[in-house]
């Protein structure tokens, strides 16, 4: 598999991006720099073992994170069309490394319940759909002792008081700047540049 973080963003950055993207799922492919960033941190807190990927889209996260050998990935995408460019993916992937411990759920991530010991995840900012971030944390939660998550740097009050009440720390938060590239019709902009945190949340006991 991958040996460093410079090699899982070549890896990440051959990957292709939806075809189709939905304004309504906030379907923007995130940067690969930041993703490879992201898995290459929780893979140096030692835990890529058992993982989910929420709302994968076409799988830069879900794929990054078995490139570096958990024992267990799973993708949760409730559109259809997302999963099938992640399959062809993937296959591009396993010509290189060999077959990727990954299974795909169809579903909204409202309807999955796996317990893994980590969810790693870029949910939508809510732009379109007002709190839908909160709804994958909240999920998140349900399934997982540690969560690896992308938001708005503004969600910085509403994250720490929303993990006090569920009984998570905020472990680390890592700033980025995130560019949004023009792939729906209404962007005016060639390039948006946004501030997001990187947020690593963890259980404060196990039950």
């Amino acid at each position: 598999m991958v040996k460093s973080k410079a090699q899982l963003g070549i890896e990440l950055f051959k990957l292709r991006g939806f075809s189709n993207p939905d304004v309504n799922l906030e379907q923007y492919q995130t940067d690969s720099e930041i993703v490879a960033s992201m898995l290459w941190k929780c893979y140096m807190d030692n835990n890529m073992t058992s993982v989910a990927d929420l709302g994968s889209g076409t799988g830069i996260i879900g794929l990054g994170a078995a490139l570096l050998e958990p024992y267990q990935i799973i993708l949760v995408e409730k559109d259809s069309g997302a999963i099938e460019i992640c399959k062809q993916n993937q296959a591009k992937l396993e010509e290189r490394y060999g077959e990727l411990p990954i299974e795909y759920v169809n579903s909204d991530i409202k309807d999955f319940n796996t317990q893994v010991d980590t969810v790693i995840m870029n949910p939508p900012f809510g732009v379109q759909n007002e709190h839908a971030d909160r709804v994958f944390l909240e999920q998140a939660m349900k399934i997982a002792n540690n969560i690896y998550s992308l938001h708005k740097i503004e969600s910085k009050q509403f994250i720490e008081k929303f993990a006090k009440d569920n009984n998570f720390s905020v472990k680390e938060i890592i700033e980025f700047e995130f560019s949004l590239k023009p792939t729906m019709k209404f962007h005016k902009q060639n390039v948006k540049k946004i501030k997001v945190g990187f947020w690593y949340l963890k259980r404060k006991r196990y039950n």
